[in-house]
């Protein structure tokens, strides 16, 4: 079997993410791997749906505060796990394209993404781990959080 190369973590913050982020580093350094822990910043604008939308400037936060304060909850998971090594990326847009375009740019070769196994009407609808394991060119490994 031949061994990862690089490996992109996604994480998105969520109680579990520690959880995916920890496993990514086992692979990558039980596979003398570079890792990359990626956040993708998502902010969709309160929206009046019987309207025209209407998005007043001082309604919309400031994009580099909330890139800044997710870089700065990345740098906090990397610390807690000792992943001194680990590359940090903070990308603004949506994580079911992001994660997939981060992961050939960076070429990695190993997408670790948390998942929460959901079904039915949620299943329909979709999750952005689904989306990467049908669009990613590498491997992904979907750690089951839910």
């Amino acid at each position: 079997m031949s061994r990862y190369r690089h490996v992109l973590a996604a994480v998105d913050f969520s109680e579990a993410a520690e959880r995916v982020a920890r496993r990514a580093l086992e692979i990558a350094r039980r596979n003398e791997a570079e890792l990359t822990y990626l956040h993708v910043v998502e902010y969709v604008p309160p929206l009046d749906l019987g309207y025209e939308p209407v998005v007043a400037p001082d309604w919309l936060p400031d994009e580099e505060e909330l890139l800044a304060a997710a870089r700065a909850r990345l740098e906090e998971l990397a610390g807690r796990l000792e992943a001194r090594e680990a590359h940090l990326r903070v990308e603004w847009g949506h994580p079911r394209g992001d994660v997939v375009r981060l992961a050939e740019e960076v070429g990695a070769d190993l997408v670790v993404i948390g998942s929460h196994g959901r079904r039915g009407i949620t299943r329909l609808l979709g999750s952005t781990a689904d989306a990467v394991l049908h669009h990613a060119r590498c491997d992904v490994l979907a750690v089951r959080i839910g």
